[in-house]
């Protein structure tokens, strides 16, 4: 990667509204540090697609983020090839219905390590590189952060604990760094059809004003918008079609 190109990090960045992202801020000239879980092939299509379009400017590299030792295992990747990093994603997450009477412990530390304890501890383990250039760090929460998920209680705090750390960052680090949240609303249905019926969708579709769902590209640009508006910290933006507006 060259020296002079600014870089981004984006976490679960192979598919979905992970690729839309990485996809995006390479568009826009960033060179591409891309984290990913078990979806190599995707990861890997992703990478030479990139390459392809700017030679090396794209490297990927997987990591279990339910192992906190994985953390200082993917900043150390990162700051092998760069010593700044004007971009942080933490878009990995981990989303399962844990119902109060059934869920257990291993459900919360799975649930806590990804969607919380890894944000942390990346983000502080990147904090020199970040704070070089005056980076940004920008952490994908959830609309549910605010209003719970019915059956989703594990989950639902885990958002809520990023926002906080979110908030907790761009306070306290603002002389050196940015920090921000986008909160998606329903942009898009579960990965496996059948998980979740039609009537369900339906259901969801009824309280957007909008009527529809977004879809990756609306994260993606707010993310850009985020990272290139220099006087925007500590804020989180809901990107939902109006959803929150629903009671």
């Amino acid at each position: 990667m060259n020296s002079q190109t600014k870089t981004a990090l984006i976490t679960g960045g192979a598919k979905r509204i992970g690729a839309a992202i990485v996809e995006t801020l390479h568009a826009a000239g960033y060179d591409i540090f891309l984290h990913y879980g078990k979806s190599e092939d995707a990861a890997k299509q992703l990478s030479n697609k990139l390459n392809g379009i700017r030679e090396d400017s794209c490297r990927i590299f997987s990591a279990d983020l339910k192992n906190h030792h994985q953390v200082s295992t993917i900043s150390n990747w990162v700051k092998n090839h760069t010593d700044s990093l004007d971009i942080l994603v933490n878009n990995a997450s981990v989303f399962s219905p844990t119902p109060w009477p059934s869920a257990d412990k291993q459900d919360w530390e799975s649930i806590f390590s990804t969607n919380v304890q890894t944000p942390f501890f990346l983000t502080q383990a990147l904090l020199e590189l970040i704070t070089v250039n005056h980076g940004s760090v920008v952490n994908l929460i959830d609309i549910h952060a605010d209003r719970t998920l019915e059956d989703h209680p594990i989950y639902c705090a885990s958002k809520s604990a990023l926002k906080s750390l979110t908030l907790s960052l761009a306070k306290d680090h603002g002389h050196q760094l940015r920090c921000n949240g986008i909160s998606p609303g329903a942009i898009l249905w579960p990965e496996n059809e059948g998980e979740m019926p039609s009537e369900a969708q339906q259901a969801i579709l009824k309280k957007i004003p909008m009527q529809r769902l977004g879809n990756e590209k609306n994260i993606a640009d707010t993310v850009l918008f985020l990272c290139t508006n220099d006087y925007i910290n500590g804020q989180i933006i809901n990107v939902d079609g109006g959803r929150t507006t629903f009671s």
